[in-house]
């Protein structure tokens, strides 16, 4: 069992620090920790802060009726609490007890031990990690603390996901904004335009056009450049006054 334990171990921090997809990290800790549980059905459940609900973003199980159950509320059910008080809860049948919400998936699927154990990130509960049986089972302190180190490892690499795509999303709004100030500077220039009307009349078009300001800004850029390049190898007089109408977006 230990060595057992020890090799499921590895085997996620490999999968941590490999290139993987998220959705596929998630899938082997699912799939090891049902494994090493010797579990039924292993869940992992993500807390959208916006809407304050538990979702399930994996699970080793091919159950539909468990793979498309709803969403649940934080401080409800047995996964909600577990989440809200940041704290592990054992259920020894869960189809007895009224805490639990879905009584009927767990008949239908024949669950009856459940170990849900929230991930912790910071001080914060961002999702929970859940163990059930098909067995009457009392959960040893010693088989929580395994899905707890489980647990923390999932939420680690789930907040660094998050940290990388805020910090390229940040990154493309401000290549966007650097774009967008650089097309509006054209625009004042070979229109007299103001900043503020030069800014209008891109996202005017934007919208018109149904594109993004930034790709009308790009296309602004290339069409002035494009004009630059002509007039200097022609060494011909051109109007280089930009008429956003004749503009050609990708």
């Amino acid at each position: 069992m230990v060595k057992q334990i020890i090799r499921a171990l590895a085997k996620i921090s490999e999968a941590i620090a490999s290139d993987l997809y998220l959705e596929d990290i998630l899938k082997l800790i699912v799939t090891v920790t049902a494994e090493v549980m010797r579990s039924k059905i292993c869940s992992l459940m993500l807390l959208d802060k916006s809407t304050k609900e538990l979702t399930v973003k994996a699970t080793q199980s091919v159950s539909e009726y468990y793979n498309k159950k709803p969403n649940i509320k934080l401080g409800e059910g047995i996964a909600g609490r577990a989440a809200k008080y940041g704290r592990p809860i054992t259920v020894l049948d869960v189809r007895k007890d009224k805490r639990y919400i879905n009584q009927d998936i767990a008949k239908k699927e024949n669950l009856c031990s459940l170990l849900s154990v929230p991930l912790i990130f910071k001080g914060n509960a961002i999702g929970v990690l859940n163990c059930y049986t098909a067995e009457l089972h009392h959960f040893s302190q010693n088989e929580i603390n395994i899905i707890k180190s489980i647990a923390n490892q999932a939420a680690i690499v789930i907040e660094n996901f998050r940290l990388i795509i805020e910090s390229k999303v940040i990154k493309e709004e401000l290549e966007a904004r650097k774009v967008i100030e650089r097309a509006k500077g054209i625009l004042m220039k070979q229109e007299n335009l103001s900043e503020e009307e030069a800014y209008e009349r891109i996202r005017k078009y934007s919208m018109d056009k149904r594109k993004s300001m930034r790709e009308v800004s790009e296309a602004i850029i290339l069409s002035e450049e494009m004009k630059k390049f002509s007039h200097k190898n022609k060494n011909t007089k051109t109007n280089t006054k930009i008429k956003l109408d004749n503009l050609k977006v990708l």
